[in-house]
């Protein structure tokens, strides 16, 4: 009995002990379970993630053939579309509108109600052809079975308002560039009728008439058989589709095949003679867009020149409407709306006849010419040679042309008049000037000197400066008459650097001159002492390590066309002429009295230029560039003159690396008889 009772008791001690734990095991089950449907649900929600942000990516990089495979095929085949109708769709809108540079933010993933899909949202923006498009507000959901995640495509996905077979189009009201125009509105750039060169396909034949009429097309145009071909290979062409090939000269007389259709562009009627200081166009780039999202795709920008230093005021803004319409056509929504603002104009102080008769004068050597009024600070030319054509650059250029003038050793892309040179002996005006105000220098004075080389003593070893005439005594005008580089070195020694520095430092060395161009500012010397004899008497005579560029010069030598004024130069017409006072109007009418003598006097280096009959003041130099002294190095020509009755004009050129029996003087003739009637 006492047996049974223990058994009893036992058997109830069990079951109480089952109905402990039978919580604990649900608890633990139910945790399993739940801790496995959370580690599922974060990894369903992770790929979901990652097939929303590979959605986005490819509509940033335009990788539409990579759309199909992140879509459920149901959802696709639901709204009518197979893989190929949804990359061709997505192709053709981003495309007809420019689209680049999309990007979404606040991307937003969470699982819905169904267990297998999950909710996303997102706001994007990108950039069109006619500007931003901003605060796109997407919705969708993600479907997921297993490890893949697929959206449930619609319309709505490519623009939010969008359903079914809707389209998306656009209409430009095309901005009208600004022209740049001369001191007497004659147009530098315009826009004008250009004649676009093309080819029908349809009238070219087959095999080998074809083949014949494509060689006849490529010799009279100067184009490749290569590019005609390439263009006729384009995906788009059709049999009586205009291809176009290239801006040409109008003719009525076309080979079989060819076409001409008149086109609007921009055209620049100096060419050559005005390149590097007008610049060029070019098509906008992904590039330029990115760093300028209100950039057209289908548009152009300054490359070059004054084209690209005034872009944004030249350019304008295209106006027109991105639009929805359903498939007959009929608009749902205005996606983008924008009013065009055309281009404004601008007027220089160039003399556009001035400009191609000094360019013309170069004669393609390497040089520049710079042309100031200098009371004014107008600069009326600034030419540079060789050059390049900017109608080619802007309206097509083949791969040969360009290469000619990549390969081309004088350099025909860069600007010669805004590159720094030592300005050789042009600069002994200024050292006289500097030597005149702090009395060094007495114009009557004579000093003797013996041969064509002279040292200060044997401290400076093998190193002599040199003239080129043997005139035993010489006085400050017959030492510019004469271009006496001796005379310089001894002036500028005898008054020392500290008093030759704080003259030039009235000047513009280091100076940033308020002009739209890239170039370094005049310097004196590599450092701020010359820390030896030899480097300031080199100086002195405008060498050593003194470099300007033309443009320089000719603003330096502003002084002597003003009294002793430095006007600084100004390229727009309507910019405020500024100034400084440098030397006294006495010093500057001595130099002047001895600049004239270098024209008029029979041994003045610029004598040739008296035949012209016309009132001038001039002074020209030689700049020498040579490793060792004794070697025969490239020689830099340069030439500054002036009016020197009315000062209406003042002229720096220069010839870079001269040819033998060239010299800057000779290029002036015909430039400075127009001057002098103009101004």
């Amino acid at each position: 009995m006492n047996e049974s009772r223990r058994n009893k008791a036992v058997g109830v001690s069990k079951r109480k002990w089952l109905w402990l734990l039978l919580p604990l095991m649900i608890l633990l089950i139910g945790g399993s379970f739940y801790g496995y449907q959370t580690y599922k649900t974060n990894q369903h929600l992770a790929a979901a993630k990652k097939t929303l942000t590979t959605f986005v990516k490819a509509l940033n990089e335009n990788d539409f053939d990579a759309l199909p495979q992140l879509m459920t095929e149901n959802s696709l085949t639901d709204n009518a579309y197979d893989d190929a109708q949804l990359v061709e769709k997505y192709q053709a809108i981003y495309t007809g509108i420019g689209a680049e540079n999309y990007t979404a933010d606040d991307l937003t993933v969470t699982k819905s109600t169904d267990s297998q899909t999950y909710d996303f949202s997102y706001t994007a923006s990108m950039s069109t052809s006619l500007g931003e498009l901003t605060a796109l507000t997407y919705k969708g959901t993600i479907s997921v079975d297993g490890t893949d995640a697929l959206i449930e495509w619609s319309p709505e996905m490519i623009f939010p308002s969008m359903s079914g077979q809707d389209k998306v189009s656009i209409t430009v009201d095309t901005a009208t560039r600004g022209e740049i125009l001369d001191r007497n509105n004659q147009p530098l750039a315009e826009n004008g009728t250009l004649y676009q060169l093309g080819i029908i396909p349809g009238e070219l034949g087959t095999g080998d008439e074809k083949t014949a009429n494509i060689k006849a097309i490529a010799d009279q145009f100067d184009v490749t058989e290569e590019t005609i071909n390439t263009a006729l290979s384009q995906s788009w062409v059709q049999d009586d589709y205009f291809v176009p090939l290239s801006i040409v000269d109008n003719t009525a007389d076309l080979p079989t095949g060819a076409s001409i259709q008149e086109t609007t562009g921009r055209r620049y009627p100096l060419g050559e003679a005005a390149a590097q200081l007008i610049g060029y166009l070019g098509n906008v780039t992904a590039e330029d867009i990115e760093s300028n999202p209100s950039l057209s795709s289908n548009s152009q920008i300054g490359r070059a020149g004054l084209e690209a230093a005034y872009d944004d005021t030249l350019r304008g803004e295209n106006g027109g409407q991105i639009t929805i319409t359903d498939e007959e056509g009929t608009e749902k929504e205005v996606l983008l709306e924008k009013d065009r603002q055309d281009g404004a104009d601008i007027q220089l102080t160039i003399d556009q006849e001035a400009q191609q008769i000094a360019f013309d004068a170069l004669d393609g050597q390497a040089g520049a010419t710079v042309v100031t009024e200098p009371k004014s600070g107008d600069l009326l030319v600034l030419a540079s040679s060789p050059s390049y054509d900017p109608n080619l650059m802007t309206n097509g250029i083949s791969q040969e042309a360009y290469d000619a003038y990549e390969n081309d050793e004088k350099l025909p892309f860069i600007s010669r008049f805004t590159t720094a040179y030592a300005p050789g002996s042009t600069f002994k005006t200024i050292t006289a000037a500097i030597g005149l105000e702090n009395s060094t220098i007495d114009p009557e004075q004579s000093m003797n000197i013996s041969g064509l080389k002279w040292q200060k003593d044997s401290s400076w070893g093998d190193y002599y400066v040199t003239r080129v005439t043997d005139v035993a005594s010489v006085n400050l005008q017959q030492a510019l008459v004469y271009s006496d580089n001796i005379y310089m070195a001894q002036q500028t020694l005898a008054m020392g650097e500290d008093a030759f520095r704080e003259g030039l430092s009235s000047l513009i060395f280091g100076e940033d001159l308020d002009l739209p161009f890239s170039m370094n500012a005049a310097q004196i010397s590599n450092e701020d002492t010359f820390n030896s004899e030899i480097l300031l008497a080199d100086t002195g005579y405008g060498q050593g390590e003194l470099l300007m560029n033309p443009i320089q010069q000719a603003t330096t030598y502003s002084v002597f066309a003003n009294q002793g004024k430095l006007v600084y130069p100004k390229l727009l017409l309507d910019a405020e002429t500024k100034d400084k006072e440098v030397f006294k109007p006495d010093t500057i009418a001595q130099i002047n009295n001895d600049l004239q003598a270098v024209v008029s006097d029979a041994n003045g280096t610029a004598h040739t230029l008296a035949s012209l009959g016309i009132p001038l003041a001039a002074k020209t130099g030689t700049a020498e560039i040579k490793d060792t002294q004794d070697e025969q190095g490239q020689e830099n020509s340069f030439l500054f003159a002036f009016d020197s009755e009315d000062q209406g004009y003042l002229l720096l050129s220069m010839l870079d690396n001269r040819e033998e029996g060239q010299s800057a003087t000779k290029l002036g003739p015909d430039l400075l008889t127009y001057l002098a009637g103009k101004y």
